[in-house]
């Protein structure tokens, strides 16, 4: 699925959780680094108004749906792809990190939510080493004097795969810097991954994601701080729509 702004274009290039899990296996083995991003509407509202955001995207080797909206819209465009959510990586991708034996990192969120997330990583995932847990201060530009510092933290700890809980925009602006800086080194942007392992989110019961309603129930959860992100949302839903058929019968 592509989604275009004016000349620049982003395509969601790994369709489903295997497709993911093989190409990361296969560059971890390989020595190969990579970005992933994890699009969704609000990505895409924000790439629509920024430049810097778009261009971090364009260094993202791979970008899969995380979102029912998106995994919708690429349907309609008869472009199908599978939804594959940021926060449900983290174990699968630990699992393949052992497996491979790499080396992991943690980026992001606080230091008592990485301590806590850090401890049950490893208890569902037996052997896993986690060699650096970084909580940058809420201040953290990811193109900065900050970042390089952080860099040289995930350089000196040896990971190979690297999670980043910094939140959109910043976390796809420091993995498409991490691309470069740190080459044969994995970036996954996985959200509030780690807060929900940490137990200081809560994500939506099972049965609320199966019928697509976890934006709503987050929506009710934190009206204040989200309300305002969702109607943005919904509101390049209709164009989008209108483009995705546009592709579906070639226009």
């Amino acid at each position: 699925m592509e989604f275009g702004f004016g000349k620049e274009r982003v395509i969601v290039n790994v369709p489903d959780k295997r497709g993911l899990f093989a190409e990361v296996r296969n560059r971890l083995r390989a020595g190969n680094g990579f970005a992933l991003a994890t699009i969704n509407l609000d990505h895409l509202v924000k790439l629509g108004k920024s430049e810097t955001f778009r261009c971090a995207y364009s260094k993202h080797d791979l970008v899969v749906a995380d979102g029912n909206p998106v995994v919708w819209l690429s349907r309609l465009a008869g472009r199908g792809v599978k939804l594959v959510p940021g926060s449900e990586m983290l174990i699968p991708l630990s699992e393949i990190a052992v497996s491979e034996g790499v080396r992991i990192a943690l980026v992001g969120s606080t230091e008592d939510s990485l301590v806590a997330a850090a401890a049950e990583m490893k208890r569902r995932v037996p052997g896993l080493i986690i060699s650096a847990m970084i909580a940058p201060p809420m201040d953290f530009e990811p193109d900065g004097q900050g970042a390089e510092k952080v860099f040289s933290e995930l350089e000196d700890s040896s990971a190979r795969l690297v999670f980043l809980a910094l939140g959109a925009p910043k976390q796809e602006v420091f993995a498409a810097h991490g691309r470069s800086r740190l080459p044969d080194v994995g970036f996954a942007s996985i959200g509030a991954g780690l807060d929900f392992l940490a137990g200081t989110q809560v994500r939506a019961p099972a049965w609320v994601r199966v019928i697509a309603m976890e934006w709503a129930w987050r929506l009710i959860k934190s009206p204040r701080r989200l309300g305002l992100r969702y109607a943005k949302c919904f509101a390049i839903l209709p164009r989008q729509a209108t483009r995705a058929l546009r592709m579906r019968f070639g226009e």
